[in-house]
């Protein structure tokens, strides 16, 4: 039999379908007996297009993603056969934070996401991350619905 994924990162991205994807992931995980690494993006444009933004406001937008995802860590945490746990949040150009600041550093061998998080505008203008992942990434991506 072939060895399972080692490490898996779950990129989450705010919205309601958050947890769900983030459910999925970890059972993907304890089957796998992998390292688990939530990846969460800042989305920093709009802040950008403002002027500088201040540090202050960064952590509370951290500090409440933190707190969005605080019960499902525990429940990760709990989980026979997770390896390890790891959050990762940065701020920035979502692609870019995504993949050079963290894809390229934890260097998965699975990658989940969920399959819409853009708002239509967004959407419109960046076409979907999920898309973005399949062209830039070198391992498995599992897009959930």
């Amino acid at each position: 039999m072939a060895e399972g994924y080692k490490t898996i990162f779950v990129a989450l991205d705010g919205t309601e379908q958050q947890d769900f994807v983030f459910t999925r992931a970890i059972e993907v995980a304890a089957r796998n007996r992998a390292k688990l690494v939530i990846g969460h993006v800042i989305d920093s444009t709009a802040l950008e297009a403002a002027g500088a933004y201040p540090a202050d406001l960064l952590d509370g937008i951290e500090q409440a993603f933190n707190e969005s995802i605080a019960a499902n860590v525990s429940k990760a945490k709990e989980q026979e056969g997770i390896e390890d746990i790891q959050v990762i949040v940065r701020a920035g150009r979502i692609r870019e934070t995504l993949k050079d600041d963290m894809l390229d550093t934890v260097n998965p061998d699975l990658v989940i996401c969920g399959a819409r998080g853009l708002s239509g505008i967004k959407y419109a203008l960046l076409g979907s991350i999920s898309s973005f992942l399949l062209r830039n990434t070198d391992c498995d991506i599992l897009v959930v619905k």
